[in-house]
């Protein structure tokens, strides 16, 4: 199953990217924009520059006109979410009765892996990643075994293999965290790819939980692929939300979903971890899945085009940072080795620049001399944050 690629006639809905100033954003109290001091341009944390959604905005405000504000109930996000997945992705296997609500993404992948694995199994991750997976895998009482993305950004297969090989061991019950789409890099990975993953996790015997997160947010033409959706991935598990494409984070739910093999481990799934999710964001995630297919269409173009923006500032400003613009996500991984600005050039380009990025040290092996810029902003703050990367080389 190769997905729906996504290209898609021009949106009736304005660009969300667009609607916000300055001034507004600066009013709010999030992580993003209150980390740093005013002067500080945030270009960093996964939030997005964007108004809500107006179905979002509409359950979240019938629900406190109502007082439903209680405990989470109900199949409502996994039905949208499956509904989603066969309109986006050519994907009908959803089945919502192999689905469970869990508080958010990462929560629900340390409950998944307390299914597959044990206290002191491996977890293999393809570094440069995501950096809480390092986090709260350590915090469980895995260990975290690194499997580096080959220099194309992609899975390098035989690396792969060689780290599957390495912690099947014994009584060990290992698991591989495939991030897909991936962050930081963006790479959408292919479903002979997917396959592959799957057909090596059978061979070592490796239980796959995917993180698939940013799997709504994908650039023009390219097509996600759901891990449990290719030959070999029924006894996978995989955590999916609306939060990273309609700017969520802050009212916390997501989905959990087994594939057919694996119905019996996300049964034993303790039942209080249900009651983790916000009632008030099972409702807006729902609402965006069903209805906010227009908003979601205008942020995709919005993003294509800030895309291909920063490539030519990139070109004209810092023609040393080489940059493609990736296939999803709206993060770009940017390579600043060639800047001379050390291992951690997001220290310098905060310093001397004024502008906050992610490091790429906390990304793990491969993520030195590289930064990860959030793209889900306004064009004319990127071009700012452009000019000010720029500009403290100068000062350096």
């Amino acid at each position: 199953m190769d997905g729906i690629p996504r290209d898609i006639p021009a949106p009736a809905t304005a660009n969300p990217l667009r609607e916000l100033t300055l001034e507004q954003l600066r009013r709010r109290t999030s992580m993003k924009w209150r980390t740093y001091p005013r002067d500080v341009l945030p270009l960093w944390v996964a939030e997005m520059d964007v108004p809500l959604a107006e179905p979002v905005a509409r359950a979240v405000r019938d629900a406190v006109a109502l007082g439903d504000t209680g405990y989470p109930h109900g199949t409502a996000y996994a039905e949208a979410l499956a509904d989603f997945a066969g309109k986006r992705w050519g994907w009908d296997g959803l089945a919502v009765e192999r689905t469970a609500i869990v508080p958010d993404v990462m929560l629900g992948i340390v409950e998944m892996l307390k299914l597959v694995s044990g206290p002191g199994d491996a977890v293999v991750v393809n570094s440069p990643v995501y950096p809480p997976f390092y986090q709260f895998v350590g915090n469980m009482d895995r260990k975290v075994v690194e499997a580096p993305l080959g220099a194309d950004g992609r899975i390098d297969f035989e690396v792969l293999e060689d780290a599957f090989a390495r912690v099947r061991t014994g009584a060990a019950r290992p698991a591989y965290l495939l991030c897909s789409p991936h962050n930081p890099t963006g790479t959408v990975h292919s479903a002979q790819e997917l396959a592959s993953v799957a057909a090596l996790a059978e061979r070592y015997g490796v239980r796959v939980v995917a993180d698939e997160i940013h799997a709504p947010v994908v650039a023009a033409g390219a097509r996600f692929v759901p891990y449990l959706s290719v030959p070999g991935g029924g006894n996978g598990l995989s955590l999916l939300s609306a939060s990273k494409a309609w700017n969520l984070a802050g009212i916390k739910a997501a989905v959990a979903v087994a594939g057919p093999d694996a119905a019996d481990d996300l049964a034993r799934l303790p039942e209080e971890v249900g009651h983790g999710p916000s009632h008030v964001g099972v409702l807006a995630h729902t609402a965006a899945l069903r209805d906010g297919g227009a908003w979601l269409d205008a942020l995709l173009a919005g993003l294509d085009d800030n895309r291909r923006l920063l490539a030519d500032l990139l070109a004209e400003s810092l023609p040393a940072v080489p940059y493609e613009p990736a296939e999803a996500t709206f993060l770009a991984w940017l390579d600043c080795r060639a800047l001379e600005l050390g291992d951690d050039p997001a220290a310098v380009f905060l310093e001397r620049g004024r502008v906050a990025l992610n490091s790429g040290i906390p990304f793990g092996t491969g993520g030195a001399g590289f930064v990860r810029l959030n793209l889900a902003t306004s064009p004319e703050l990127i071009t700012e944050a452009v000019r000010r990367m720029a500009a403290a080389l100068d000062r350096h």
